[in-house]
Order: structure tokens, then sequence, then C-alpha cells
């Protein structure tokens, strides 16, 4: 199932949606040259989450193969910054487009009963505990973790708490049918949620890469667990006025 929109609407603009989505957007084009080698490889080894190298846990020199004779070498400091900095990086187009259409559908709805700065410092402690997440699940990992969708993930798990009978629509792939339906958003995010718990599990202490599933778990529960600390009562009571 893959989300089309929502019916939420919003009464302020969503400024830091916005501004995260630009920001991800810039930095594929400026920092990860749009997904070329070597510029692409070499932003996974500089401004990747590698949980070996943050925790020591592996030595230096060790030699991590990104393909097509490209490859990461782990440095004897720890890159203080990596935690940050991964969550604006990606690994392809795909990879991009999918994580800003998901904070495009469910970001506006929870910015907006939280104001842009709360959920600035929402998205980002969600984002953190994603990275907490992942590397706890493999902490002598020496794949570079990059991406945003543990952040997204908290914003989804926040919106699930906030609005769970919001109507999404979702298109829905059948093996060659393709369909469209409408479902309350705690269905479509619990869905989600089980399908990340259940790839999960077998990726636990495993090095090879592929999807930090545990980072989008962490991310979620996060943002399960912190959204009512972040979301301001009078635009949350100012919203049920004006949507009823």
């Amino acid at each position: 199932m893959f989300p089309l929109r929502d019916e939420n609407p919003t009464f302020h603009t969503s400024v830091a949606t916005f501004a995260i989505i630009a920001l991800n957007a810039a930095t594929w084009v400026l920092l990860q040259g749009m997904g070329t080698n070597p510029v692409l490889a070499k932003s996974l080894c500089l401004y990747g989450f590698i949980p070996g190298e943050f925790l020591q846990a592996v030595e230096q020199g060790v030699t991590i193969p990104l393909g097509q004779g490209l490859y990461c070498v782990t440095d004897a400091e720890r890159n203080w910054l990596s935690p940050l900095t991964s969550m604006f990086m990606h690994g392809g187009w795909a990879h991009l487009i999918i994580n800003m259409w998901f904070l495009f559908i469910f970001g506006d709805n929870v910015e907006d009963v939280m104001g842009y700065g709360r959920f600035i410092v929402f998205y980002l402690v969600c984002g953190f505990a994603a990275v907490a997440a992942q590397m706890i699940s493999n902490p002598s990992s020496i794949i570079p973790m990059v991406g945003a969708s543990g952040a997204i993930g908290g914003v989804m798990g926040g919106y699930a708490v906030l609005f769970p009978k919001a109507p999404v629509h979702m298109l829905v792939f059948l093996g060659f049918l393709l369909t469209r339906i409408v479902v309350p958003a705690y269905f479509m995010l619990g869905y989600w949620f089980l399908l990340q718990l259940v790839s999960a599990v077998p990726a636990i202490g495993r090095s090879t890469g592929g999807v930090a599933f545990w980072a989008h778990i962490g991310g979620f529960l996060a943002g399960v667990v912190l959204v009512k600390l972040f979301v301001k009562p009078q635009r949350m009571e100012a919203r049920k006025k004006k949507s009823g």
C-alpha cells in the first residue's frame, strides 16, 4: 500500500515541513551529486552513520565496500555529527522521493498543532531515537546508515496518535491489479509499523546493507511516546473548533 493523500486540513502554513523537504533536496543536489558516483559514495562515507565506527567497535582502516570499486575506510575518531547529518543523506532517487512524499503527507498536520519550532525539535529527536535503535540492533555494523525515514517514522507515529481516524487515500498493488482505497490513518500506519517489525527481527545483528528497519521502528515509537509533549494545547483546541 502507498499513501496518495489524506483528508485532514491544516490551518497554518507548513513552514518547517517544506523547509525540511527543501533541505533534503538541496543536500541531494549539492552534497550527493544527485546520485552520481563517486560523489554519492563519498557522501555516504563522510556523512552517513556507521555504528561500529561511532562506538569504536571496529578497528581503524576497515574497508567498507560500496560496489564498483568504491569503498569507505573506518576512522579512529568517531564523527559526532553523523547521527544528525545521516538524516539528510539518501541512497538513491527513490529513497529520497518516497521519504519526502511521506513527510509531505503526514508532516503538515503534525506541524499544524506544534508550530514550526517545536516540530523541528520533535523531528530531530525522533531521528536521533531512530539512529539509536539501529545502533543498538547491531553495534558493530560497518554499513553506513542514511535517510530521513527514521525521523519521518516519528512524524508518522505522532500522526497516528493525534489523527487516528483521518482518512488516508491508498494506492494498493494486488499482483497485476492496481486499485485505490480509503482507510483510517491508524490502519495504514499500523500496517506500515507491522511490516517494519516483521522485517526487522531477522535483521538483528546482520551487517548486510538494505533497509534500516530498526531505525523506522525506533523513530515511530519515539513519535508515539513524545508527540503529546510537543503539541501546543491552544493550537489543538483551535483546530477542533475550526474542524467541527
